[in-house]
């Protein structure tokens, strides 16, 4: 395994991840360790991309209607049904472009995510990085006094309170509304190792018990905090790329790329079950 940065972060080597069973126990312990793994000159199709996220959990379903039941890859993209390029304008794009903000995947379901396996299919000539932090190092180095104020809180999350930040538009579309607000410790510790990581978003709004401006306050504070300089791993996708990181234990964020061009990666999140913490991480009121 070779280092990603000094904090968290591993490229791993020499495993087709189309035959990830046969390296699971490996992959698995890295995951819980370093928080990151990047595989390359991987050849995932959607039914690859899905048997190897079914190795870590239950692929997550973001739709509520009953006749979206069935697990599929999330296709992120700036082009559209016919190849024609979104319009920046729309709602639509906007939502896309609020992947831009520092975020957690997914603290706005009534279950969050563990995991997300992002795989590079069409890259632009420059730009469209993705930008990762360890929020379990951004917490190792917080402030004692820091730490203690916020080691017992609770956050509350909702999906619009990020797409408002880029635009109204996205954040009264409907897969962002359907969605009620939820709340989350604001430290998810990690049942395996032990190892402690904020557990922060852009989509975190207030504070359980504390004023509006207070708790939004402090989430800024403890955001800006974890995505200094230089506790930050930029990757720079190559075709083939595939990075699986712990929504636990990170924040990640895009980056802007010529707009000309297309920009296409698949993602699929894993769901947090017991194993995994869930439990840990959920307010005593809802335990």
């Amino acid at each position: 395994m070779r280092a990603l940065h000094e904090d968290f972060g591993v490229e791993m080597e020499g495993i087709d991840l189309r035959e990830a069973a046969s390296h699971f126990t490996q992959i698995r312990e890295a995951f819980e360790e370093h928080s990151l793994l990047l595989f390359r000159n991987q050849c995932l199709d959607d039914e690859a991309h899905l048997a190897f996220g079914r190795l870590f959990g239950t692929v997550e379903i973001r739709e509520k209607s009953p006749q979206e039941h069935d697990a599929r890859v999330s296709i992120v993209s700036n082009l559209r049904e016919g190849g024609r390029l979104a319009d920046e304008e729309s709602a639509a794009f906007q939502h896309q472009k609020a992947n831009q903000l520092w975020h957690t995947d997914s603290t706005f379901l009534p279950t969050p995510a563990l995991a997300n396996i992002l795989a590079a299919r069409k890259l632009p000539s420059s730009g469209g990085e993705t930008e990762f932090v360890s929020t379990r190092a951004a917490w190792r180095d917080l402030p004692e006094s820091t730490r203690e104020r916020t080691r017992n809180l609770v956050l509350r999350h909702r999906y619009a309170h990020s797409r408002m930040a880029v635009s109204p538009a996205a954040a009264a579309l409907d897969i962002v509304t359907m969605w009620p607000d939820t709340a989350w410790r604001a430290i998810w510790r990690n049942p395996v190792n032990g190892a402690e990581a904020l557990y922060i978003a852009s989509h975190a709004y207030g504070v359980v018990g504390m004023e509006e401006d207070e708790g939004r306050k402090l989430i800024e504070e403890l955001i800006e905090f974890s995505t200094r300089p230089q506790r930050i791993y930029t990757h720079r996708w190559l075709p083939g790329d595939v990075i699986v990181w712990d929504e636990r234990a990170t924040m990640h964020r895009g980056r802007s790329w010529p707009y000309g061009e297309e920009r296409t990666l698949a993602s699929i999140c894993i769901t947090a079950g017991e194993a995994d913490g869930l439990d840990l991480v959920r307010p005593a009121s809802a335990a």
